[in-house]
């Protein structure tokens, strides 16, 4: 029994000992007394073939290799497994270590390159960016999976594969794409007038369903669609057989046909918008100096003269008195400045190549002449729009447009200004034009005219001034300055619009009111 005990133990040492092995000639000696011996494992990897290793412990994530460029890790830990993926040929290590800290493992990696994973390092650099594709070996043959994304990779991928017939081609197109082809088909649709026929996507075929007025039209849907169409995916196949042209199996007509007249489409509309903007400025200075004292004598008097006697004699009455009224200078210093604008606004909705006329007037009422011979008369102001547009080629509009615009200057009786503009021009829909004005200046200067002084000089009653009195001397000097500007422009607006409802959005938008 100790012989045979003693055979099991001599051969359970032979079996393990390639598994250990020996750094120095002290380690058969700390391996068998270590609880965790470290296992040294050789391992080879070709490009394109994952390995998967598994272990009896529950390793530390926090894995060592020596050179990340020739190899890369995949880990499951709740499985204990490890999956090696080559990246370039070469030899390099990986340590393992558990989760107390102990190495447990070292892998000394030889990834190699044979044909096949040639091809796939090749495949990956050419296509491994596409977006759902996978790259690999299996079954001893390199294959191309998964779903393209994006439509425009087909022929980018095709291209590629027509350069490796050998390798297998698993691609399909991505339900979300074929989703993405059928929407852009139904906008080109539209665009074509086509807005009746729609397309959906059914068991990867294109289904056009929908009504048209003819065949001309039902022929125009089918090209339309077919033009979207990416190439097809063969699955499962080699060779240049793996991508096809598109048929029109592809397709499924479902249009149906109603012949009938169509109607004629309504005439469009034109939206005009005017505005008259008129500004007006005034600015008047005046400086006026004025000196005129007055002497005013009363009863008192002195006179001189001879007796009959020939003496002479002299005698007074009163007191000599005089006054002098004005003896300060007057001046009169004033400035004046004024601004005004007005702005009127018309807006009109007509359809192409009709008249239109809009027209907004006030009477103001006044009173003309005096006592028997006064009559009631009134003045009118407002704007007064015609217009006749007619639309062009690439949204233009020829606009024939006469303008009439009065304003009064709020006097009594009133005056009025007439502004008119008669003219023929072309703008683009939903573009501004200035289409004329008038600017004018004036300006005066008046020097020494009396006039400029509001309060000439009088005298004043009871001042003692009378009748005799007269200015011992007159000083007036007077400068008078006054200048005015008025300038009106007049702006015009075309829009065309489907329908009137449209052009009357921002009215109501301005009259809107809480209820």
């Amino acid at each position: 029994m100790l012989q045979v005990l003693a055979l099991t133990i001599f051969l359970g040492m032979t079996v393990s000992s390639p598994v250990l092995r020996a750094q120095d000639p002290n380690a058969a000696g700390a391996a068998t007394s270590s609880a965790n011996p470290v296992v040294e494992k050789d391992l080879e990897v070709a490009l394109g073939i994952a390995n998967i290793e598994k272990v009896d412990f529950d390793y530390n994530t926090k894995i060592s290799i020596a050179n990340e460029q020739l190899l890369k890790l995949k880990l499951y830990p709740q499985k204990r497994e490890l999956e090696f993926n080559g990246l370039k040929p070469g030899k390099t290590t990986v340590i393992i270590r558990d989760n107390v800290g102990d190495v447990r493992l070292r892998y000394t990696v030889l990834v190699t390159a044979t044909g096949k994973s040639n091809e796939v390092s090749e495949l990956r650099e050419l296509i491994g960016d596409v977006e759902g594709l996978e790259i690999g070996i299996k079954g001893g043959k390199v294959f191309v999976g998964g779903e393209i994304v994006v439509p425009e990779d087909i022929g980018r991928v095709s291209k590629v594969l027509a350069s490796y017939p050998g390798v297998l081609t698993l691609i399909e197109l991505s339900p979300q794409t074929q989703r993405v082809i059928a929407r852009k088909m139904s906008e080109e649709l539209a665009k074509n007038n086509l807005k009746d026929v729609t397309v959906r996507v059914v068991n990867k075929t294109y289904w056009l369903e929908g009504v048209v007025s003819n065949e001309e039209k039902k022929k125009l849907a089918l090209i339309i669609a077919k033009a979207y169409l990416p190439p097809k995916i063969l699955s499962i196949a080699t060779g240049d057989s793996r991508f096809a042209t598109p048929e029109q199996s592809d397709i499924i007509d479902f249009i149906a046909v109603n012949e009938k007249k169509e109607p004629q489409p309504a005439p469009k509309m034109v939206k005009i918008t005017s505005q008259f903007v008129e500004l007006t400025k005034e600015y008047g200075k005046v400086f006026a100096f004025k000196w005129a004292p007055l002497m005013g004598a009363d009863e008192s008097r002195i006179s001189f003269g001879q007796t009959p006697q020939g003496n002479v004699t002299s005698t007074s009455s009163g007191t000599l008195s005089a006054t002098i009224t004005n003896l300060f200078p007057k001046l009169n210093a004033a400035k004046s400045a004024g601004y005004a604008r007005v702005i009127q606004s018309g807006m009109v909705i007509v359809r192409d190549q009709q008249k239109a006329n809009i027209k907004k007037n006030t009477q103001i009422p006044f009173a003309l002449g005096s006592g028997d011979f006064t009559k009631a008369t009134s003045a009118s102001v407002g704007i007064t729009m015609d217009v006749q547009p007619r639309i062009l080629e690439q949204e233009k509009v020829e606009l024939p447009i006469s303008i009439e615009v009065s304003l009064g200057d709020g006097s009594t009786p009133p005056r009025t200004t007439q502004n008119s503009i008669n003219t023929n021009l072309v703008i683009k829909s939903k573009e501004s034009a200035a289409i004329g004005g008038i600017v004018q200046n004036q300006s005066s200067t008046n020097y020494d005219n009396n006039n400029d002084d509001p309060a000439p000089f009088t005298v004043a009653p009871g001042s003692g001034a009378g009748s005799a009195g007269s200015p011992l001397f007159r000083l007036f000097r007077s400068k008078n300055y006054r200048t005015s500007k008025s300038q009106y422009v007049m702006f015009v607006t075309p829009e065309i619009i489907e329908s009137a409802t449209a052009g009357t959005e921002e009215i109501r938008r301005k009259f809107r009111r809480r209820e």
